[in-house]
């Protein structure tokens, strides 16, 4: 029996039973999601989003997802969803979170005020050192999942095995501390002021080095007035462009994997 979903399965009945308790408005399958299935659904309680994972290894990483974002709820200043976990009748799982109401960041990085724009890159720092401030010790063993283990694990299944210098330099330097694993800016929140509001996607997170969320959020094009400003956070700039390279090698396996299996899927312009 298959863990994961298609696009074959009954997702509007899964939907449905999950929500019997509300009525549903309008339902939107949302075209850039790769590791899951995400489409929100409108009701009149809310807006939601569900998420069936593509195949066995996201199913693995959907509980952990939940996990982890449940546990570090409250510990920083800033909001992240909170998670329900499902299982469907043949034992597959699939979450489901109540919308955090903005925009992303990279959605409108490039239409920032100079206050807003280094005020944002201020907050996107703050929140890796909330994160990594966070002892591990007290977390459940399914979030304390090594971000070096989860990217070796994502090369040897979709990336044709092409990070191995990679995985030895993230070995090399891991440490434990929590990381978002993949704090790119659409996965970053803003109110209707351009204030960052919250935090999504936690799929990727675990334990690591800081230092791979701050090459994470430079990694894709940004304006260099935030670059400059988010940088000038953290002293191991060196570091950081390595890993930065590492990031670059990461979404060319991703981009790879996507338009080889999934090309209903929209992909970033800046990986295209």
């Amino acid at each position: 029996m298959d863990s994961f979903f298609t696009t074959k399965d009954p997702l509007d009945k899964i939907i449905q039973e999950t929500f019997a308790d509300k009525k549903i408005l309008k339902t939107e399958h949302i075209l850039t999601g790769w590791t899951n299935i995400v489409i929100e659904v409108t009701t009149d309680t809310g807006n939601y989003f569900f998420r069936f994972p593509r195949n066995p290894f996201w199913s693995k990483m959907i509980v952990k997802d939940a996990n982890f974002c449940n546990f570090i709820d409250g510990k920083t200043s800033y909001y992240t969803p909170q998670m329900k976990l499902y299982y469907d009748k043949n034992g597959r799982p699939f979450s489901v979170h109540k919308k955090i109401e903005g925009y992303t960041l990279g959605d409108r990085i490039y239409h920032l005020s100079h206050t807003a724009i280094t005020g944002a890159a201020y907050d996107v720092a703050k929140f890796i050192k909330e994160l990594g401030k966070i002892d591990p010790k007290t977390a459940p063993k399914e979030v304390q999942y090594p971000l070096s283990d989860f990217l070796k694990e994502l090369d040897d299944r979709h990336y044709a095995h092409h990070l191995n210098e990679d995985h030895k330099y993230i070995k090399k330097t891991e440490q434990n501390h929590f990381v978002h694993g993949d704090l790119n800016l659409g996965n970053i929140l803003l109110d209707e002021n351009d204030k960052v509001i919250g935090v999504i996607d936690f799929c990727f997170a675990g334990t690591g080095n800081p230092n791979m969320d701050v090459s994470r959020v430079v990694s894709r094009p940004v304006p260099e007035e935030f670059k400059q400003a988010f940088l000038n956070e953290f002293n191991d700039q060196t570091e950081i462009s390595k890993m930065k390279d590492i990031w670059h090698d990461i979404d060319a396996g991703y981009a790879d994997h996507i338009k080889t299996n999934f090309p209903e899927i929209t992909l970033p312009s800046s990986m295209e």
